[in-house]
């Protein structure tokens, strides 16, 4: 659910959709999203001071918190 959350938003924010992968690391009592874009598009995903991929951590972790388990996204450039 969290990974086609954050693939939809990417792809909403970016140039080149098509390159926009998600990789979900489960773990015991956290999950971690790895999130790859396009070189040209990491700018776009993180957002003037890290605006937008903390709006998407906010987003995720709320979406997380039905199912008390933490969800830490991390942008791979």
């Amino acid at each position: 659910m969290e990974k086609d959350l954050v693939e939809y938003v990417a792809k909403s924010l970016v140039d080149y959709p098509e390159e926009v992968n998600v990789n979900v690391i489960e773990g015991e009592q956290s999950t971690i999203l790895e999130l790859r874009v396009a070189q040209s598009d990491v700018g776009k995903v993180i957002g003037k001071q890290g605006r937008i991929a903390n709006a998407l951590r906010v987003i995720l972790n709320a979406s997380a918190a039905k199912t008390n388990k933490h969800v830490q996204l991390e942008i791979l450039d």
